[in-house]
């Protein structure tokens, strides 16, 4: 059994596809399935059910998948210890993050971690999901880090770090009823057009909280899937939103009015897998993540 067979194998399980995890890996689609077909072979048993029109795992690739992610984790981590002996790291680093994380410039961060560490390729990565989607892509072993935003208790299969938060205001267009208010209670917010995104995505996860704990129901009117362009959309009269403060820059065109009686903090967190310590290569973004933060420089 060999490490590029695990790679391989992982891999098909992941994208539940061979020509995706083909392209994932940098190889023509033939090595990854002769490289799974040998592996089955050695192992007696079939990993993969390759009649449905996804791939599936059998009960042994079931079980194989856990372990062939230690495996090659195990490995990493001994390149890793190699390369801080010999004084550069090396690998790559997968990093999820969300749509718009305008708190922390997350392009200067990777910049900076590039010219300090040219031998570790990054890749990010965002998921359809949210924070939610990124925690499960973690705890599988998908990512080795992610930047998301989790109110409330800490989901299992994962440690958070908190980096920083913002509380969130209402924003709405000047023409608003309640563009002239300075504060206005939850209570008061019932019935209004909410611009939001999908269930998952931390901002959304804090407002209905908020608005559960307030027992008042609110609408969402539009799902949006980048909190980045929920300031135009209240610009131009689609409804309101909640936003963190950072997002809002200038806020041209919009009045801002803070909700009461409500918990509107949006958490920023660096989140790393529970069950093994993180590699080096991640080790060190971690760290330089500080200087990143507001106030941090």
């Amino acid at each position: 059994m060999e490490l590029r067979q695990l790679e391989y194998f992982v891999a098909v399980a992941e994208e539940q596809h061979f020509t995706r995890a083909a392209a994932r890996l940098h190889v023509v689609q033939s090595a990854v399935s002769a490289a799974i077909k040998t592996l089955e072979r050695e192992l007696g048993a079939p990993l993969l059910d390759r009649n449905a029109k996804r791939v599936r795992l059998t009960d042994a690739g079931l079980a194989l998948l856990p372990r062939a992610r230690v495996a090659l984790d195990a490995a990493r981590d001994a390149r890793d210890a190699v390369a801080e002996v010999r004084g550069g790291l090396r690998g790559t680093l997968r990093i999820g993050t969300l749509t718009s994380i305008r708190v922390i410039d997350l392009p200067a961060l990777l910049g900076e971690y590039h010219r300090r560490h040219p031998g570790v390729l990054l890749q990010t990565a965002v998921s359809p999901m949210g924070s939610r989607g990124l925690v499960a892509m973690l705890a599988e072993h998908r990512l080795d880090l992610a930047f998301v935003s989790v109110p409330g208790p800490r989901p299992a299969g994962v440690h958070l770090v908190e980096l920083t938060s913002s509380v969130m205001d209402l924003a709405v267009p000047l023409d608003h009823p309640l563009a002239g208010r300075t504060a206005v209670p939850i209570e008061e917010l019932a019935g209004l057009g909410f611009i939001d995104l999908p269930a998952g995505y931390g901002n959304r996860d804090v407002a209905d909280r908020a608005f559960a704990a307030a027992s008042v129901r609110r609408h969402v009117s539009i799902e949006i899937t980048d909190i980045g362009t929920s300031a135009d959309y209240v610009r131009n009269g689609l409804g309101v939103a909640l936003l963190p403060r950072f997002l809002l820059g200038s806020g041209a065109g919009l009045a801002m009015v803070e909700v009461t009686g409500a918990d509107l903090r949006w958490p920023l967190s660096l989140a790393v897998p529970a069950d093994r310590p993180p590699g080096a290569a991640a080790r060190a973004l971690i760290s330089l993540t500080a200087d990143f933060l507001p106030g941090g420089r």
